[in-house]
């Protein structure tokens, strides 16, 4: 426990600033006694003087006080600002669902370097279930996902509404739709694909089962990149909402990306906690980011010559 009280410190700092007890407690507006007994308590718990008393004489600080007094008015100027809320703001804790970061994540960061310089972010790459667990709990304060998982405490605004895709090897049948799209009938004849995360299993055997058609899935893949890798050399048709941009695999092997032109659209989402208001910087934030995503859809021609 700390014996000195702020208002020692007050008491102090204003005696060392007006150059006596006098002109100090006048300015306090308490009197001298009072503070001398106060200057005296802190001084007995501190062991030494922390000024020189002359009679009638301005009263200054010793060696030891002006260090010690100099500490202790910084430290309520430090107090002051922290009451008022004028410390400096914590970064914004900014999560992105782990399959929308490679396509969304490092260009908004580079555009709000630009545009927002001033405003401190430490972004994450997190699960369905991670964010949702750290929405709730206040460890994260926006998040950049599908609106899946999230209960009525969390507010959602929509960024932008996504159609989902099949991924095909290039010498797929399916891929001779080209730019047409395929339907969920036609995908639905062929082994699924699915990066493994979680929520995704159930919302996307939903798209088939709400139509009665089969949904026979061939493997789950650990990531994206690892399923459009499967489906590039001929293991299945992937299904994604996230569409990265070029032709090729990770392994080289060529791919085609095809809308599904009858199975709706996912609404992208920022989320955060309804209970948690957001600091000023986070605030802004969530009103620029909306402004600087970039598309979903790639340019037909993107990828190799």
């Amino acid at each position: 426990m700390i014996p000195a009280t702020i208002r020692q410190l007050e008491y102090a700092t204003a005696t060392a600033r007006f150059g006596g007890v006098t002109a100090a407690a006048e300015a306090l507006h308490i009197s001298q006694p009072s503070l001398s007994v106060a200057l005296g308590q802190l001084e007995a718990t501190l062991g030494q003087p922390l000024f020189l008393r002359r009679p009638g004489g301005r009263i200054t600080p010793t060696s030891f006080g002006r260090g010690w007094l100099a500490e202790a008015q910084a430290q309520l100027d430090a107090l002051t600002r922290l009451m008022s809320g004028e410390t400096p703001a914590a970064p914004v804790r900014l999560a992105c669902f782990e399959d929308l970061a490679p396509t969304q994540l490092a260009p908004l960061l580079r555009k709000l370097t630009d545009v927002a310089p001033d405003i401190a972010i430490d972004p994450s790459v997190q699960s369905f279930e991670s964010i949702a667990d750290g929405l709730r709990t206040g460890q994260i304060d926006l998040a950049m996902t599908w609106d899946l998982g999230l209960d009525d405490s969390i507010a959602k605004s929509v960024l932008m509404q996504v159609a989902p895709h099949a991924i095909t090897a290039a010498t797929h049948p399916l891929a001779r739709a080209g730019r047409r799209g395929v339907t969920l009938q036609a995908v639905s004849e062929h082994p699924i694909l699915l990066a493994d995360q979680g929520l995704s299993l159930g919302h996307m055997r939903a798209l088939f089962s709400a139509r009665g058609l089969p949904f026979r899935i061939a493997h789950r893949t650990a990531t994206l990149d690892l399923m459009r890798s499967f489906a590039a050399n001929g293991l299945g048709v992937g299904l994604s909402y996230t569409r990265p941009f070029g032709r090729r695999s990770h392994d080289g092997a060529r791919l085609a990306t095809l809308a599904i032109i009858d199975a709706g659209t996912e609404p992208m989402i920022l989320a955060r906690n309804s209970a948690n208001p957001l600091h000023p910087p986070a605030a802004r934030l969530a009103d620029l980011i909306p402004t600087l995503l970039s598309p979903t859809d790639p340019d037909p021609a993107d990828g190799d010559a």
